[in-house]
């Protein structure tokens, strides 16, 4: 699962499991955000948003816990 784990210049840090790498901004569309999910499509990604709102309801639901 590749994530977007946080934008610095022209780049975007990507989470690949354990491992982290950088892309250029411009492979990604305009409205990819922190914490999105990816996948690649030949040279450029795509927002896999069904993933990434699964991935956004789990982290909620993990702090919730914590909280209570």
């Amino acid at each position: 699962m590749l994530i977007i784990d946080r934008f610095e210049g022209k780049f975007a840090v990507i989470e690949d499991g354990d491992s982290h790498f950088e892309i250029e901004r411009s492979l990604l569309p305009d409205n990819a955000c922190e914490g999105d999910v990816l996948v690649k499509n030949n040279e450029h990604y795509e927002i896999d948003k069904k993933a990434a709102e699964e991935r956004r309801k789990k982290i909620i639901d993990l702090q919730k816990n914590l909280w209570s």
